[in-house]
């Protein structure tokens, strides 16, 4: 089945590999540079988070989109941490287990979201505790 999610799943676990072939480009061209970034900064924290069992409302969407981020990141920093503490940093050395670890989550369920299991921003019933109507003397 060609789903966008198993479309989402695909391009998730490549798109490290994607980024470390890059790295074989001359130095200095966007097109070496720009993967990397792009993958460093949201593919892992995308992978881990991204593939839903039942997909994402448009809330939850914009949910782990905003946690792609800090969550790549951190994952970036702990690994690069690593690789400087053992005195083994390159980028490639820096990618590898990057890609892999976005390979593997990414066909795995995605990390439950808060706003996917509470109903992700749809606009609730007119008897949301905002819009109740008060009686005539404005009590309850």
């Amino acid at each position: 089945m060609n789903t966008p999610q198993n479309r989402i799943r695909a391009i998730a676990a490549v798109s490290g590999w994607v980024a470390l072939a890059a790295t074989l480009l001359p130095g200095g061209s966007p097109l070496r540079w720009l993967p990397v970034l792009l993958f460093v900064c949201v593919g892992p924290g995308l992978a881990l988070l991204h593939p839903q069992p039942h997909g994402l409302r448009p809330g939850a969407r914009l949910e782990a989109f905003a946690l792609a981020a800090p969550i790549s990141l951190s994952l970036a920093a702990l690994t690069a941490t690593l690789l400087f503490l053992i005195e083994g940093f390159s980028v490639p050395a820096f990618l590898v287990p990057l890609a892999a670890f976005s390979t593997v989550v990414a066909f795995l369920p995605g990390l439950p979201l808060p706003a996917a299991t509470r109903g992700a921003v749809e606009p609730e019933a007119a008897e949301s505790f905002r819009f109740r109507k008060r009686g005539p003397g404005g009590g309850r």
